[in-house]
């Protein structure tokens, strides 16, 4: 099923501007847990769709939980929707939420009453879009990094950042000369455990005898306290840390570079940040997924309403990444011939990651 499902996501479309819940617009995206588990997609009924008419511009609201600026997950929501306002001149809006749980409801239905199409960005959203969708039946839901089936008008999309987190994982255990790697959580939940578990069995898959550490700093907003978890994890003998807590991991890129070690970017490619010190990234693409979602239903009008959709490395919206050939690249290529290998034999299911969704 898991398969069957990667291969509709490959067929997805949608577009997204930002506007905060101020309700000012914005025109430029955090790491975010499910409080309920993303279940495997069970038989649903798919929402009947109807192509949609060309002379009228499709409307979509992205409404993240957090806010933009954090140059990972909820900025690369809004570069899919740059993206589809670009192509397709839909007209797009982003409401952040700033992790304020009394706007969540508010503003989902704020958004749904003016869009066609409504992206709830986070597993916080979980209760809310449980409530308002069935009573938009009129209004398309997709539900970014969660996976909530059975409802018509809602398509969720859950990526598999265990499989990238393995991958990078496993260029940490390599690389490290201490035998020490480590990683930095937003908090101690089932998304960010998900990454946790596969970078430690990437590690150890490189290096049987690398220690793993990780430490939760129970936010995703503050750079001071990501700092502080990674000059933790140094002076206990770690040399490469995975951030794993959006805008604060960036404290985590500033404590390498004052200790002279290694980092790991999450969600987006994260390398220009500063290339000396960020080996690699573990990219989720979430832009891509949500405009190929978009994309499907502006040009043959189809929605795959009621499923939940994997994002993985089959389907090539995970996978690990080093910038481009004008920054420094400390993985060499015989490394990352070997992370081609490894991504291949666990899409071919011959290396089975662990994961805290199973």
């Amino acid at each position: 099923m898991k398969k069957i499902l990667s291969i509709v996501l490959a067929c997805m479309m949608m577009a997204i501007a930002f506007v905060g819940c101020s309700g000012t617009q914005n025109n430029p995206g955090k790491s975010a847990e499910p409080a309920k588990s993303a279940e495997p997609a069970k038989t649903a009924e798919v929402a009947e769709t109807n192509t949609p008419d060309t002379d009228k511009k499709v409307k979509v609201t992205v409404v993240v939980a957090g806010g933009l600026g954090d140059r990972s997950f909820f900025d690369s929501a809004n570069e899919g929707l740059q993206d589809l306002i670009n192509d397709y001149g839909v007209e797009g809006k982003v409401i952040e939420c700033k992790q304020d749980a009394t706007m969540y409801k508010e503003q989902l239905i704020a958004a749904s009453e003016t869009s066609d199409i409504v992206v709830p960005v986070g597993w916080e959203f979980w209760d809310a879009i449980t409530e308002v969708a069935p009573t938009m039946p009129n209004v398309k839901y997709i539900f970014v990094d969660n996976g909530l089936d059975g409802i018509a008008n809602v398509e969720s999309i859950v990526y598999a950042q265990n499989e990238g987190s393995f991958l990078v994982g496993y260029i940490a255990g390599k690389m490290s000369t201490t035998g020490k790697v480590g990683a930095v959580g937003g908090e101690d939940s089932e998304t960010i455990n998900d990454f946790i578990v596969g970078y430690e069995q990437g590690a150890k898959y490189a290096n049987e005898n690398v220690q793993c550490e990780h430490i939760y700093i129970d936010t995703y907003d503050d750079p001071a306290k990501g700092k502080e978890a990674a000059l933790t994890l140094y002076g206990k003998g770690c040399d490469i840390v995975f951030q794993i807590a959006g805008k604060a991991g960036e404290g985590v890129f500033e404590a390498a570079q004052e200790q002279s070690k290694y980092a790991i970017g999450v969600d987006a490619d994260q390398k220009y940040i500063n290339p000396e010190v960020i080996i690699a990234s573990m990219r989720k693409n979430v832009g891509l997924s949500i405009y190929k979602v978009v994309e499907e239903y502006i040009k043959n009008g189809t929605f795959d309403g009621g499923k939940v959709v994997i994002a993985d490395t089959a389907t090539g919206f995970i996978d690990a990444v080093y910038g481009d050939d004008t920054m420094t690249q400390q993985v060499s290529s015989e490394l990352k011939a070997e992370v081609e290998a490894l991504k291949a034999k666990i899409v071919s299911g011959e290396i089975k990651v662990d994961s805290t969704r199973n």
